[in-house]
């Protein structure tokens, strides 16, 4: 057959016919096989992201695991280092020995841990890679990236220098255990302050109120300025040698000296307390480094808040000055407020509820509102370690007296325990933080320059005002009281926790370094020294804490009365701080009524017109107690002629006059009955069951017929 025959024979017409239909087929086949190629990669394509989805969520899981082991790691370290420290501390305490204080213990294991972690556990993440983002002109708080599709959100730690952008730490568990500065605050600063309040023996805190207010408020703002403008200096020098790489602004000495003037010395209390050394210079020491911690914070903000208009913004300034001022004013009043009204509030709730009754919940209640001050504190703006120290004071002096006798047991033993733990923990992490901390910036020329310019603060603190204190005290503050509150400037866990909760840029990352040098140091050295100090100086131990000094002491003299026997009442009216003695007489007669179930009735002590408030404030076991209640703290300090007693138809002065139109004297064999108002007068004397004769006056009022 020929080739086209049979399209020969199909005719021409057909034959055209044809042709096109094979050719459009030829020309879809490519399409309908590519279509089909298309839908098998994209079903293989899918199931591949639904095995990458999955292998990424998987990836994901095994992080949190990893994570979570981590953070258990981590915190079992610290607990495992607090078990150590209070086995040692035992083991020091059966052994008497005095040299190296728990918290100097806690931080040489805190050092220890440091050395291993940072050591002796490999890198364990892989080096991340930088992302430019040129188009920023500032850092974000929080930042998302969008990763094919995937947001993820990513939170800023702070700023990484040039020079350090290869070191960044890639051991996860050393970043387990940098904690949040905010933790220091919030969690464990607390406990600590309110237990120096709660606990406060009152007795000899008043007794020597002005002299604890001038150390506590001027001495820490002349230790400040006189460390800011020492420290400058060694700034310019450092500058001048080229050994300053970055900025350090005249306000950033100012800074560091404000951090760095808030003393804790809590080995040095501790051994005062261990050995019983003077209660007098114990009562100096604890109130000057409780009221001075509250008054470095207060000060470091209002540094921090100093803004001088114009394009210099580090230059002086006199409006933002006065400013600063009137901030650090306005933060410590409000704090103050804040802390007292809370602890008035706990002290209206306790005394007008039954809670007494439920001691667990009263305790519960206690301590929340105890640790709410701190934290309502801060976020109204003002500073809660001064509301919480003041909180503890006034829940000590009122609600104390409302609570159980249950309930009184546990707080005291409740924030005990919680300030020997966060004390303890927050030291551990000191040494821990000397390793493991990732910005430290040793500078050998500020570090000598800090301690020499702590000194010279130090003794520019102490000195000159123990000498104008003394010009107008009839009880002196001898030499070697002075030398001891020289030495026992230490610095812990208020200078540290200033310093770690800012050290995001070159000066604070070196202020912190400093600071953290300084605390080890204080606190073994200057620690370890106190008992050979003690007996070097003279000072007194083994002393009774309720016993006054006696009249040939070279602390402090005691004033002698007309007679051998009036040493005491007298001594107590030239010791009783006159700041004191204007509100205690408002406070036994109105504030003690109102908020507790102590002092004498408000019906006899408000005006008539008020007899209605007077009998719904007053409580009833004022009237069934026909002596007011006695109190575990409330020796307090005050003259003899400033308190006047109403009970009844009777007014009483502290002097021994008296109007009355039922009062009367008795004699008894020979002997007068005390009165009620008289046991008042010596409770709050602090003068126990000394002879009344030594007051030289002597009242009798029968208090049965005013009833």
């Amino acid at each position: 057959m020929e080739p086209g025959g049979d399209a020969a024979r199909l005719g021409p017409g057909r034959a055209a016919r044809v042709l096109p239909q094979q050719l459009l087929l030829l020309s879809l086949l490519p399409l309908l096989l590519g279509r089909g190629l298309r839908v098998a990669a994209a079903a293989s394509s899918g199931a591949a992201a639904e095995d990458s989805s999955a292998m990424e969520e998987l990836a994901t899981e095994k992080e949190a695991e990893e994570s979570h082991r981590q953070d258990s790691v981590s915190l079992l370290t610290f607990i495992l280092l607090l078990t150590l420290t209070i086995l040692t501390i035992w083991l020091f305490k059966h052994r008497r020995v005095r040299f190296l204080h728990e918290t100097g213990l806690a931080m040489i294991y805190g050092l220890i841990v440091g050395v291993i972690l940072r050591y002796g556990t490999p890198a364990t993440s892989g080096h991340d890679k930088s992302l430019s983002c040129t188009q920023e002109d500032r850092a974000f708080s929080t930042l998302l990236v969008n990763v094919s599709g995937k947001f993820f959100e990513y939170t800023l730690k702070g700023e990484i220098s040039p020079g350090k952008i290869n070191s960044v730490e890639q051991n996860d568990m050393l970043r387990k255990v940098t904690f949040d500065p905010e933790v220091f605050f919030n969690i464990l600063l607390p406990p600590i302050i309110f237990h120096a309040g709660y606990s406060l023996k009152k007795r000899h805190f008043f007794r020597n109120l002005g002299s604890i207010l001038a150390y506590a408020f001027l001495g820490t703002a002349v230790s400040c300025f006189i460390i800011g403008n020492l420290m400058y200096g060694v700034v310019k020098l450092m500058k001048i040698v080229g050994q300053l790489s970055d900025k350090f602004y005249y306000t950033d000495c100012l800074f560091f000296g404000a951090i760095i003037s808030a003393t804790d010395p809590v080995t040095v209390l501790a051994i005062f307390n261990e050995l019983h050394a003077d209660v007098d210079l114990y009562a100096l020491l604890f109130g000057e480094s409780v009221l001075n911690d509250a008054v470095a914070i207060v000060l470091s903000s209002s540094i921090v808040a100093y803004q001088p208009a114009g394009l210099n913004t580090h230059a002086f300034d006199a409006a933002a000055f006065f400013k600063s001022v009137g901030i650090f004013l306005g933060i410590f009043s409000g704090s103050f407020t804040m802390g007292a009204v809370t602890g008035v509030v706990t002290a209206l709730v306790t005394k007008f509820t039954k809670l007494h009754c439920f001691p667990l919940l009263e305790t519960a209640l206690f301590f929340l509102m105890s640790w709410s001050t701190f934290l309502l504190a801060e976020a109204c703006g003002f500073t809660g370690v001064v509301a919480v120290l003041f909180c503890g004071i006034t829940q000590a002096h009122y609600t104390y007296n409302n609570l159980s006798v249950e309930s009184r047991s546990r707080t005291k033993q409740l924030f005990e325990v919680l300030h020997f733990l966060a004390e303890n923990f927050i030291f551990s992490y000191m040494g821990l933080a000397l390793f493991t901390f990732q910005k430290h910036v040793f500078s050998p020329i500020f570090i000598v320059g800090a301690f020499v310019a702590i000194f010279l603060g130090r003794a520019a603190h102490i000195y000159p005002l123990s000498f104008f204190l003394n010009l107008g005290r009839r009880h002196k503050i001898g030499w070697n009281f002075q030398h001891m509150m020289m030495f026992s400037g230490l610095r812990g866990a208020m200078a540290f926790a200033l310093a770690i909760r800012d050290t995001a840029s070159y000066a604070r990352q070196m202020m912190f370094t400093t600071t953290l040098l300084i605390v080890f140091f204080t606190v073994w050295i200057v620690g370890g020294g106190t008992t050979p100090m003690l007996s070097w100086l003279n000072i007194r131990v083994g002393v009774d804490p309720d016993q006054d000094p006696p009249p040939n002491n070279d602390s402090f003299q005691v004033l002698q009365g007309d007679g051998p026997d009036s040493a005491g009442g007298n001594r107590t009216k030239q010791e009783s701080a006159w700041l004191f003695r204007l509100w205690y007489s408002f406070d036994h007669n109105y504030l003690k009524p109102i908020l507790t179930h102590s002092g004498p009735p408000l019906t006899t002590t408000l005006p008539a017109w008020c007899g209605l408030l007077a009998r719904c404030l007053t409580s009833p076991q004022v009237y069934d107690n026909q002596e007011p209640l006695r109190e575990e703290d409330s020796d307090f300090i005050l003259t003899e002629g400033d308190l006047t007693l109403t009970y009844g138809d009777s007014t009483v002065t502290a002097n021994g006059s008296s109007s009355s139109h039922t009062a009367s004297t008795s004699l008894e064999g020979g002997r007068r009955t005390k009165s009620s108002s008289e046991e008042v007068l010596e409770r709050d004397l602090g003068m126990g069951d000394q002879k009344l004769s030594s007051r030289g006056t002597r009242l009798v009022f029968p208090l049965e017929d005013n009833a």
